[in-house]
């Protein structure tokens, strides 16, 4: 089946798949489905061991340069290897 139309969306339920869909940036169509599967205990479809998620895609972009360059500072000593430990 591809295609399901589904009437009687109730104001809370909308504003729930409007808040999902514009939180992830996803299209309605796949917040719904995003929520069917949740919904049906199916979870989300398995997209392999070499795939990246894309759950924090939202966030993607958000960051001004000044906090890029606050992070990248508050990271750099775990970029750093000890010799010591390796000796």
């Amino acid at each position: 089946m591809n295609q399901l139309t589904t009437r009687g969306f109730d104001d809370e339920l909308a504003n729930r798949i409007q808040e999902l869909a514009r939180r992830e940036d996803i299209s309605l169509n796949r917040a719904v489905l995003r929520l069917l599967r949740r919904g049906a205990g199916l979870g989300e479809r398995d997209r392999g061991a070499n795939t990246v998620g894309d759950s924090l895609d939202h966030l993607i972009g958000t960051w001004t340069e000044d906090e890029a360059v606050e992070m990248d500072r508050a990271l750099d000593h775990l970029s750093r290897v000890d010799e010591a430990m390796w000796t």
